[in-house]
């Protein structure tokens, strides 16, 4: 089966894009911008023209105020994320973001050198409550509290990409798989009935070649990307949200294939916040996963293959 490829940078990363049909590679690249531009035109916090960010600098008082089908669905889709994860993965971190200095896209932070971040930081306050179970969606009209700020940087990239391939897959009847910043997503027939994937998140981290069947996701969560630095203090933009500061980084990368980019990226997401609890709550959930450690050690939960498996293909249960 023939493929073709294009890739261009977005979001601060780059977007890769596969279609096994060479000649609607145009407008599959056209959909994929289309629907990830709408995307960011909904939610994105550094766009000042952006919906979500339009609707938190009104007075709101915390009243519903009704949302595009866009917004709404994005919301929705954090909201599951964070019951999926008991809230690890919480939507309503954005004011901890801007007072750890976020408020700009990353690439124009001050950059946190090459050192590791600090380990074994003890935090004696804890946040009040989980704020995601504050937030109310009732069809298309949206509550948030004034004290609140969303943030929806954690789902809307594993969002987008199921969405992009969805709308290939079904308009233009081909198999894609779209890469956004290691958010991946597949639909329709892959080649040879699944995808070659190089699991690695940096130069520095431990490779490993794996096949994805054809139809799943697979994401990765990092504390080596996105990171900056704040007063001299290295930061990276994965919060711990019972106290609202960048969870301890127990792994350098964690991976998880799943049937949906959008769950997999809230496993991986919610693994990094969990710290060494991870592989024993993936399991429990029958999650397919790869964790490196800092120290550059590899553990695996579920079906993931080990690292010298002759056909390493992860297969998904769930």
């Amino acid at each position: 089966m023939n493929a073709a490829t294009a890739s261009w940078q977005l979001w601060s990363t780059s977007a890769h894009l596969v279609v096994t049909k060479p000649s609607v590679l145009a407008r599959a690249e056209q959909i994929a911008h289309e629907t990830v531009e709408a995307v960011e035109l909904a939610c994105s916090r550094f766009r000042a023209d952006s919906e979500l960010s339009v609707l938190q600098s009104a007075a709101r008082s915390g009243a519903p105020v009704p949302v595009s089908p866009m917004l709404a669905d994005l919301v929705r889709a954090a909201l599951w994320a964070a019951a999926l994860t008991e809230g690890s993965v919480d939507p309503t971190l954005g004011n901890d973001l801007l007072a750890l200095g976020y408020d700009r896209d990353i690439a124009r932070l001050d950059p946190p050198g090459d050192g590791d971040l600090p380990t074994g930081v003890s935090v004696s306050v804890q946040r009040h409550g989980a704020g995601w179970r504050r937030i109310d969606l009732d069809g298309d009209r949206l509550s948030v509290p004034d004290d609140l700020r969303l943030d929806l940087g954690a789902t809307a990239k594993a969002f987008a990409a199921d969405r992009v391939v969805d709308r290939i897959a079904d308009e233009l009847g081909c198999g894609v798989l779209i890469s956004l910043g290691g958010d991946i997503a597949t639909a329709g027939p892959a080649i040879d009935s699944h995808w070659e994937i190089l699991v690695q998140d940096t130069p520095a981290d431990p490779a490993q070649q794996v096949a994805l069947p054809a139809g799943l996701a697979m994401a990765t969560s990092s504390t080596r990307k996105r990171r900056w630095s704040q007063s001299g203090m290295p930061r990276h933009h994965i919060l711990d949200p019972q106290f609202g500061l960048p969870a301890e980084p127990v792994w350098r990368s964690v991976t998880v294939a799943s049937t949906s980019c959008l769950r997999a990226n809230a496993l991986s997401t919610a693994s990094i916040v969990r710290g060494t609890g991870a592989p024993a709550w993936l399991e429990g959930l029958g999650a397919d996963a790869r964790l490196v450690d800092r120290f550059g050690r590899v553990v695996f939960t579920g079906n993931w293959p080990a690292e010298d498996a002759q056909h390493p293909v992860a297969v998904v249960h769930e």
